[in-house]
């Protein structure tokens, strides 16, 4: 469970976006890649290596912990697969966590082994997270979910702004694009206006405790997945809800596991 307290401001950015093929009779990277619509049943399972038993069209599973071997038989069955990278803060228990020097961790974030990343410097991360995309695409992941894409409202040591998270997050988006991979936008609901032409789908932690989820309606009419859970919410609280919105919602434990229960 992730979640950055919400910012008020709201500041638009700017980020050149993707060339694509210019092939004769290629198809558009755009159309090539994978969006998913409203309604689709998920599966997030972030612990340990997949289990695929959940009878569902699509899987969130951790990039580092789960092999190309796990993305095909997913595929197999059926799949879309997405590949869960943590972009706004420092871990240290990944196999690259050397690359990152001390000057871009911040303050720890509340989950062990975890420090903040000063988003800001984007020449040092950008070649860190296109590393760690390439992995995804190499995997033969389908899209990405990065997560902690909203530490500009929290207290990561670092004077970040609605303006330098739009950035980031838009360059994100741009590395994932550029591999074929769809991208989701995780919580960070202030900068949905801004955002939501940049991202493929949403993936919303908690929306219905924080009576929030009609912010999440910008994705769903423009025709995007919005991937939910719910930790502490009975599901017949909030799956009606969910299901007038055509929200993807489920109830999940806080260690995101295999167990699940679906609206």
């Amino acid at each position: 469970m992730r979640r950055a307290a919400l910012a008020r401001a709201v500041l638009p950015a700017v980020l050149a976006a993707s060339v694509p093929t210019a092939c004769s009779g290629a198809p558009d990277a755009d159309d090539a890649r994978w969006k998913p619509r409203p309604g689709l049943a998920w599966q997030w399972q972030l612990d340990g290596r997949v289990d695929p038993s959940a009878d569902v069209p699509v899987y969130d599973i951790d990039g580092f912990e789960n092999t190309a071997a796990d993305v095909a038989r997913l595929h197999r069955d059926g799949r879309k697969v997405i590949c869960y990278i943590n972009v706004g803060a420092w871990e240290d228990f990944r196999p690259d966590k050397d690359a990152f020097p001390r000057s871009v961790l911040g303050r720890p974030n509340g989950w062990r082994g975890e420090r903040w990343l000063d988003i800001r410097r984007t020449d040092v991360l950008r070649p860190l997270m296109e590393r760690r995309f390439d992995m995804c695409r190499d995997k033969g992941f389908d899209a990405v979910e990065p997560d902690l894409v909203e530490g500009y409202a929290d207290d990561t040591g670092f004077p970040l702004s609605a303006r330098d998270q739009l950035a980031y997050n838009r360059m994100i988006a741009g590395i994932a694009h550029a591999r074929g991979l769809s991208v989701g936008l995780k919580n960070d609901l202030p900068q949905i206006p801004e955002l939501v032409d940049d991202f493929d789908f949403a993936v919303n932690e908690q929306c219905a405790q924080y009576d929030e989820c009609g912010r999440l309606t910008p994705f769903i009419a423009a025709g995007k997945a919005v991937f939910h859970v719910e930790y502490t919410e009975p599901a017949s609280d909030f799956c009606p809800v969910s299901r007038a919105l055509r929200l993807s919602s489920m109830l999940k434990r806080p260690d995101l596991g295999v167990w699940r229960r679906a609206c």
